[in-house]
């Protein structure tokens, strides 16, 4: 692997990209730190901490602390996930949408365009929200959030976030055009990966405390790689249905004839049910901050991490997800038809509608395995921390993003080594990312 390294130095056009993706994480970790003017950083500080297991840690998590500090990147990326997402589920139920998905690169690039338009709307809904909620928030000692609330203000944070937004959405796409991976994909994972200091200098001061002993500490990092290692292998893994080609004789040609196989994936939907999970578990916690009624108290307590109640819901909500998603962006009656018009088949089985029953069947099991792997290592931090006191960093959600982001963009930088006859990473296999 370390020679594998070393042939990036050898190509200058791999080298260029991988220094502009840096240069441009560097400038979203910068604006990440440029507050938002007419904020007092220290109230709303304060005010998170007091505030965590809500929709407001999940929302800091993805903009990499930038909305605790209401920095001008406080939005962060997940305004343009929710747009894109929203636009995948209406792809499904509204014609015109369906039509452009099935266009090709022309189709993609105007999907694309109203996905940057959802964007900016739903950055400037959000912008408007959350500055009318910040005049209402008051730290621990009853200091104001806003110095000066007003539409002044309102105004400035909608016009700032906005503009914070439509950039970082502006950096990913330059990133997946010019330099290495998904640009979107990397700005969550710098996000999430900028905490991994302050996570270890805060392990190193819990052992100074006494109140985690070094042997907590060991089986912790033990744990990391063991899980690390099982969502590489759950990641990769794959059911392949094969299919086979009947020949066709096309002027003096022949065509066809050849096997091959229909790869389906363990986990098809990725880190999307857990996030949609979590917003919707979450929301009522994030409620209940700024509602002082007795039975909303009652069912954020309910649904506060750490709760049976919690959990169960969470993995239900998870394994929901994980089918729902799983049949929005895979359809077995299309896989079946396009096969059927090439002339492939599965073997034993019909073409045509038994083809798509069978596809049908052998994802939702593969789904549902899925499913509950996804349910695993999303559940598995709070367990540690209520059963055993050990905090686990980068659990659930963020360390699967981190991995599968990982993987993508090592297997895009080993595509353009190999592609110049240059050994990859590793001398045998191939790594593969998650798609």
């Amino acid at each position: 692997m370390l020679g594998g390294f070393q042939n990036i130095a050898g190509i200058a056009e791999l080298r260029k990209r991988i220094f502009f993706t840096l240069m441009m994480l560097a400038v979203f970790r910068i604006g990440a730190q440029i507050p938002t003017p007419g904020i007092n950083t220290e109230a709303l500080a304060a005010f998170f901490a007091a505030t965590q297991g809500t929709l407001f840690g999940l929302f800091d998590m993805f903009s990499g602390g930038a909305l605790e500090k209401f920095s001008i990147f406080a939005l962060g990326i997940m305004p343009y996930i929710s747009a894109s997402i929203i636009l995948q589920l209406l792809t499904v139920v509204i014609p015109h949408l369906e039509r452009l998905s099935k266009e090709g690169e022309a189709g993609r690039k105007k999907i694309t365009q109203y996905t940057r338009y959802g964007t900016v709307l739903l950055s400037i809904i959000q912008g408007l929200g959350i500055s009318i909620g910040l005049e209402s928030m008051a730290g621990p000692s009853g200091e104001a959030v806003v110095i000066s609330p007003g539409w002044g203000f309102r105004l400035m944070a909608v016009i700032t976030l906005t503009s914070g937004t439509a950039f970082i959405m502006w950096l990913g796409e330059k990133i997946t055009e010019r330099g290495i991976g998904n640009g979107i994909s990397l700005i969550i994972f710098a996000g999430i990966v900028a905490r991994l200091p302050s996570a270890i200098i805060n392990t190193f001061r819990l052992m100074g405390t006494g109140a985690i002993g070094a042997i907590s500490v060991l089986f912790l990092v033990a744990l990391m790689v063991l899980v690390v290692g099982v969502i590489i292998f759950m990641e990769r893994g794959q059911r392949r249905i094969p299919v086979q080609y009947a020949k066709r004789v096309v002027g003096r040609k022949m065509y066809g004839g050849q096997s091959t196989h229909l790869p389906l994936k363990v986990n098809t939907a990725g880190v999307i049910p857990p996030i949609f999970a979590s917003s919707i578990i979450m929301f009522p916690a994030t409620i209940a901050n700024f509602i002082n009624i007795p039975w909303v108290q009652k069912v954020a307590q309910l649904l506060s991490p750490g709760s049976i109640f919690h959990e169960i819901l969470y993995v239900g909500f998870i394994v929901f997800f994980c089918y729902f998603y799983t049949a929005v962006v895979f359809n077995p009656v299309d896989v079946s038809e396009n096969m059927k018009k090439h002339g492939g088949y599965i073997p034993g089985i019909r073409p045509g509608k038994k083809t798509a029953e069978f596809i049908d069947r052998v994802l939702s099991r593969v789904t549902l395995i899925g499913a509950f792997y996804v349910s695993t290592v999303c559940v598995l931090p709070t367990i540690l921390i209520a059963q055993f006191n050990v905090p686990f960093y980068f659990g659930g959600t963020a360390l699967l993003i981190v991995v599968g982001v990982a993987m993508d963009t090592i297997g895009q930088m080993e595509t353009h080594m190999v592609a110049r006859h240059y050994e990859g990473f590793l001398k045998s296999g191939r790594i593969k990312g998650r798609r």
